[in-house]
């Protein structure tokens, strides 16, 4: 339609002119106004294809734009925690270069105290054996010299983790209700001394037990109960050790009384083996 009218306002123009045009001319001017035609739609087409693409690009341009700002904030954010983690992280490395220093001393004081301990246990062990042998053999010469009597029951010799114990019984020692030792007992104590003697490093101790019959008559007067005898028993056989030229500084004497019993009291044969000097040695205190 608007071709047809372009013709016609084209004609009109040529009548107006006064005169006629040649069928050429006519079909050029046509051709052109055509071409003239293509073109504007050609470049109208395009321009509406730019606004398009003008608007695309700018509805892309706000997105980047606010996606950039959205990541500066990020960014931000990351490199002020990255910051912050330096701080920690730093912090952290500088205790613990400060605790591995420490760590390192203590180490190094704990094997030299470590060290220092194992040298100690080595001479405590070696000073160990040293008492064993030194009990085992005094152990050894107690029962070869007291073979007799251990054989008759009158002596017991016992052995258990470094301490000796030598238990008499009471009548080879002392007459009966006696305290003091009879001659026959001070030839017993006598032998018993002479090994004794060699004994340096070990406390002897010596203990008096008794059974649990009460004392009574005359006797009652000079030991009101069964400790009194004991702990009479237990001193003359300590003063004869001291006499004899024990140490009196490895000697004590203790009484149990009826108090510590090694058999029944219930029987005359448990009575007579709970009736006992127990010598016994020991490592000092």
């Amino acid at each position: 339609m608007r071709k047809a009218l372009s013709l016609v306002a084209v004609c009109i123009f040529l009548f107006a002119l006064g005169g006629c045009v040649s069928s050429s001319k006519f079909e050029k001017k046509t051709a052109e106004a055509d071409a003239f035609e293509k073109e504007l739609k050609a470049l109208q087409q395009q321009h509406r294809n730019l606004m398009t693409e003008n608007n695309a690009l700018k509805g892309q341009h706000e997105k980047l734009s606010s996606d950039f700002a959205k990541l500066s904030i990020q960014r931000d954010r990351v490199v002020a925690d990255r910051d912050e983690l330096d701080r920690v992280l730093k912090a952290k490395s500088d205790g613990l270069s400060k605790s591995i220093s420490e760590l390192r001393e203590k180490n190094t004081a704990l094997e030299t105290e470590n060290a220092s301990l194992k040298e100690s246990i080595a001479d405590l062990k070696k000073a160990k054996e040293e008492e064993v042998k030194s009990v085992s053999k005094t152990y050894e010469n107690l029962m070869q010299e007291m073979k007799g009597e251990i054989a008759q029951g009158q002596v017991t010799i016992t052995e258990l983790k470094g301490k000796l114990t030598l238990d008499v019984v009471d009548k080879v020692l002392f007459a009966s209700g006696e305290a003091e030792v009879k001659p026959e007992g001070l030839a017993v104590l006598q032998r018993v001394i002479e090994i004794l003697k060699d004994v340096k490093d070990k406390a002897i101790r010596i203990e008096g037990h008794t059974d649990n019959v009460k004392i009574g008559g005359i006797l009652a007067r000079k030991y009101l109960t069964n400790w009194e005898l004991s702990a009479s028993r237990a001193l003359n056989v300590t003063r004869y050790l001291e006499k004899q030229g024990i140490d009196p500084a490895l000697l004590a004497a203790v009484a149990y009384g009826e108090y510590k019993p090694i058999a029944d009291n219930g029987t005359p044969e448990g009575r007579a083996k709970n009736r006992r000097i127990a010598i016994i040695l020991q490592p000092k205190d």
